[in-house]
């Protein structure tokens, strides 16, 4: 325990010494929501790299591997990947030159405030908060593993380290702590993975062990499910608003697109670790354990502490990052979407910065209780995958290639297929509910936008062409 409790020490250390220096330096909203616009190549790249990977890398997907051998990697990791690798190539110079902060203010500016409002109460709550309860409950099962710590205390413990880092330096040293843990994350991963592999006897006797259906792209569940499943998963990573705000906070268009495709490259090649530990595990780990805790198996039980003390705080880079950027994330929507376009536009820096703070602590707050109170976490958060997805992408890409798009096409595609994406469990349909709640999208958003004119409000324009007013600002 005392090599865990040395590393862990140190991290935090260093973690509020950065949030510390920056609290001195961060000034103005601008700087503490999107980092002034302002960030490099390498920092866009490692806090790309850092948020990607989450509790999900460590834990979840390493259980995937031990569940489901390799095909986990091609029913998440790879399409996901794919899907960012699409926004940042296609999307990320548009987006931009677009100077926004978050992808409501981007309905915002194209139809008006109040366009606005869905898809920030969708990014805000549906998806920030439950993410970041994840995080918490993640970070407080490392402290019961690791120190032997109560759960309930370890939340608690959770939800206040990860509130004092983000509230103090917000975006910005969020993402210059990224690039560091980026590096972290990555060291750790590959050294679970050599470990792994010398548990498992070698490459040799690992393929010789493990049966084929593992070691297979389509799995044991077979091809449909791994298409369906990617299907399921994929699509939100266009709208995914984490990668939209390093997208906004990179200092230039080239920035934004070369830094992401770097980060996302060197992501999809490492992602595949994960799930090739799990899978690997199946040669020395008993059948029947619960594939969550492989990666706690691994590490605490058969790495010496000074190595496993590494990984240990590799995780806990990967929930910091994670956290801190969903926080900030529904921050955003609060602060600039819900706060500054609605409420009070005249606000002045003070009373931006105090709003942002403030909005963090909500975003924090709410992550706890339901860090408390709610078991079916990881049900509450494929279900807000599916809606932000089914509500956002379609919406997404007509504004930026088609002109004819409407408010009122919008918001009428927005709700009919949050709504649809909810009733599909109950009408007894065999489509699945990705496919069923995209076609509801798609539908609405033509035959509303053909049958009603743009409203006064509207900036009528194709944003992959046209620059927003908003790209006017200095």
């Amino acid at each position: 325990m005392g090599w865990y409790l040395g590393y862990t020490i140190i991290y935090f250390v260093l973690m509020f010494a950065v949030g510390f220096y920056y609290f001195t330096k961060v000034k103005t909203s601008d700087d503490y929501l999107i980092a002034g616009w302002n960030m490099g190549f390498w920092s866009i790249v490692g806090t790309k790299l850092s948020t990607s990977f989450g509790a999900a890398v460590f834990i979840g997907w390493v259980g995937m591997g031990f569940t489901v051998g390799l095909s986990g990697y091609f029913k998440f990791t790879l399409p996901t990947a794919i899907a960012g690798l699409l926004l940042i190539i296609f999307f990320a110079k548009s987006l931009r030159r677009q100077k926004l902060y978050t992808i409501a203010d981007l309905f915002s500016e194209r139809f008006g405030n109040a366009t606005g409002i869905i898809p920030s109460i969708l990014s805000a709550f549906i998806y920030s908060v439950p993410t970041t309860a994840l995080q918490i409950i993640a970070m407080a099962t490392l402290f019961q593993m690791t120190f032997k710590l109560d759960y309930k205390i370890g939340i608690f413990i959770a939800f206040a380290l990860i509130l004092g880092f983000t509230i103090l330096g917000g975006l910005k040293a969020t993402i210059v702590t990224d690039a560091f843990q980026s590096i972290v994350i990555v060291v750790g991963i590959i050294i679970l993975f050599i470990a792994s592999v010398i548990y498992g006897g070698g490459f040799k006797e690992i393929l010789k062990n493990t049966p084929s259906e593992y070691l297979s792209p389509t799995g044991p569940d077979g091809l449909n499910e791994v298409l369906l499943f990617a299907l399921s998963v994929a699509p939100f990573y266009l709208i995914w608003q984490s990668t939209w705000q390093r997208i906004f906070a990179a200092k230039t268009e080239g920035i934004a697109k070369n830094a992401g495709i770097m980060a996302f490259a060197i992501g999809g090649v490492i992602s595949f670790l994960p799930f090739a530990i799990g899978l690997t595990a199946r040669n020395y780990v008993p059948l029947d354990m619960e594939p969550d805790l492989v990666f706690s198996y691994v590490t605490t039980e058969l790495l010496p502490p000074a190595i496993g003390g590494i990984i240990i705080v590799a995780l806990l880079s990967a929930l910091m990052t994670g956290a801190d950027s969903f926080i900030l994330q529904g921050s955003s929507n609060l602060t600039q979407d819900l706060y500054y376009r609605l409420i009070n536009p005249n606000a002045d820096e003070k009373k931006m910065m105090l709003v942002s703070r403030l909005t963090v602590v909500i975003i924090a707050i709410l992550a706890l209780i339901i860090s408390y109170n709610i078991t079916g976490i990881i049900d509450i958060y494929q279900w807000a995958l599916r809606i932000s997805a089914a509500a956002l992408v379609l919406p997404f890409l007509a504004v930026m290639f088609w002109r004819r798009t409407t408010k009122a096409g919008v918001i009428g595609s927005m709700l009919l297929a949050t709504i649809a994406t909810l009733i599909w469990p109950y009408l007894g349909i065999s489509i699945d509910h990705t496919i069923f709640a995209f076609t509801v999208s798609l539908v609405s958003l033509v035959v509303i936008s053909l049958l009603t004119k743009h409203s006064k409000t509207e900036q009528v324009r194709a944003v992959y062409w046209e620059d927003l007013d908003s790209a006017e600002k200095t």
